[in-house]
């Protein structure tokens, strides 16, 4: 790899980002536990390693760009949710996050449940065995075609969003002579404190039905008066990369008294209580989650206590982790092709991938971290913007960081945190071939979703 020296941009203490003054890392070769997954560490040679395999190895192997996922660590997470919540709660890993065969595998084997939210999901849940029973199927419009599979396969709930779904799946279920359990999704108005586009539980927003207008209740007065469901709880989620446990508060008050009116009305008590996912994880040092045992001390807190001054059976929980799971257990590896600085601003630094294997930047502002993984470095550092090889001006994939002022092409850099919803949300713009994802565990690595080839964009591509 060649490292001569070039031009290079800001490297004074502190920079202007984005009207605000931002100070470069003490140490560039250190690398922040709370971002990166556990296994990665760098070595002596200063190269970066996961799961045992060093990176220049690894990108010898598999290319770049590769998501690296480190499995030991996505299993430690599983087991840290399924304990945090016992046996006497439901954890719904939401595929949505990211989904192959071998999450699948893992997700069985540490005890986990399995959230889908399209026929495709719901296919690949099925190929690898887990049993039907174990999955929840979620969307706002889910097809006559994908309810009737989940139906006939025997889904443990159906989480209902409309009223036009609750007639769909009444009259399909009794077509096939089953009686399907049913969750009634309900926005509870709580504006969770996260992007417009991924808050919502707010009233003007595409999924559930509303609380406050009296709309949850009649959804499940209709449900609870078909014969071919079985209404078992109310289901609110609020939002994505929360950190505060004060909108899970209100929540939850809100949908126990939903509890209450129901009882009330129907005598009945339902038994279950989803309280959704969303819980925010560390993309850069700032950032602060939460461990799940705190989180899941604070729920059952906040539910006992409502339902014992509504004088309600406690309902059995269910909470939905995906990117709390997934997302620090993968980085993105790059190679970095060309370094253009602008005097006076920032040095751009382009990869190999882009929005194509990362769209969150350019769709929420995601924040990220990067490092230089394949040396260590003691040169000061510029300020950069880590963008891909998309026609798009918007292709950036990090706004803002720190690299060595003596990065170059050839070197090797990483994007941690890349787990959830990259591989997920990965497109063919520019025609570019989605990167594999590559398993790291005690020194082995294998494919768990390849990389695309030309011959099959040729193959979709009929002519």
């Amino acid at each position: 790899m060649s490292r001569s020296a070039h031009p290079a941009g800001p490297r004074h203490a502190d920079v202007l980002t984005e009207g605000h003054y931002t100070a470069p890392p003490a140490d560039l070769n250190a690398l922040d536990p709370k971002v990166w997954a556990h296994t990665v560490s760098r070595n002596e040679d200063g190269v970066v390693s996961v799961g045992g395999i060093d990176v220049a190895t690894l990108a010898e192997e598999f290319g770049t760009p590769a998501y690296f996922m480190d499995e030991a660590d996505f299993r430690a997470r599983a087991r840290s949710w399924r304990t945090a919540f016992g046996h006497d709660a439901d954890v719904f890993y939401a595929g949505k996050a990211f989904l192959s065969r071998a999450v699948v595998r893992w997700l069985y084997e540490e005890g986990l449940n399995l959230d889908v939210c399209s026929g495709g999901e719901l296919t690949t849940a099925l190929s690898t065995g887990m049993p039907a029973d174990r999955i929840a199927f979620h969307g706002n419009n889910k097809s006559t075609e994908e309810i009737t599979k989940a139906v006939e396969s025997g889904v443990g709930r159906i989480v209902l969003d409309s009223f036009q779904e609750i007639v769909r799946v009444a009259h399909i279920a009794q077509s096939l002579g089953k009686r399907q359990r049913v969750q009634i999704r309900v926005t509870v108005g709580v504006e969770a404190h996260t992007h417009e586009f991924i808050a919502t539980a707010h009233e003007d927003q595409k999924f559930g039905i509303g609380l406050a207008d009296g709309q949850a209740a009649e959804a499940v007065r209709r449900a609870l008066a078909l014969d071919g469901l079985e209404v078992v709880g109310i289901h609110s989620h609020i939002g994505s990369q929360i950190f505060d446990m004060a909108g899970f508060e209100v929540a939850a008050r809100r949908v126990v008294a939903l509890l209450a009116a129901v009882r009330d009305e129907h005598g009945v008590e339902l038994p279950e209580i989803d309280l959704g996912g969303g819980l925010g994880i560390a993309y850069t040092s700032e950032d602060d989650p939460r461990d799940p045992h705190e989180i899941a001390k604070a729920l059952n807190e906040i539910v006992t206590r409502e339902c014992e001054a509504a004088k309600l059976r406690t309902p059995r929980i269910s909470v939905e982790p995906g990117r709390a799971i997934v997302g620090p257990t993968a980085f993105t590896l790059y190679e970095v092709g060309t370094i253009k600085p602008l005097d006076g601003l920032r040095t751009y630094v382009s990869v190999d991938g882009g929005m194509s294997d990362n769209i969150r930047t350019a769709l929420y502002d995601a924040e990220y971290s990067v490092s230089l993984v394949s040396r260590a470095s003691d040169a000061e550092p510029m300020l950069v913007r880590v963008v891909g090889k998309h026609c798009e001006s918007g292709d950036i994939v990090v706004r803002d960081a720190f690299l060595p002022a003596d990065l170059a092409p050839g070197d090797l850099i990483a994007v941690p945190a890349t787990g959830a919803y990259c591989r997920s949300m990965a497109s063919n713009y520019n025609h570019a071939l989605r990167p594999p994802v590559v398993a790291v565990n005690d020194g082995e690595a294998r494919v768990i979703v390849r990389r695309e080839t030309e011959e099959d964009l040729l193959r979709l591509d009929v002519g």
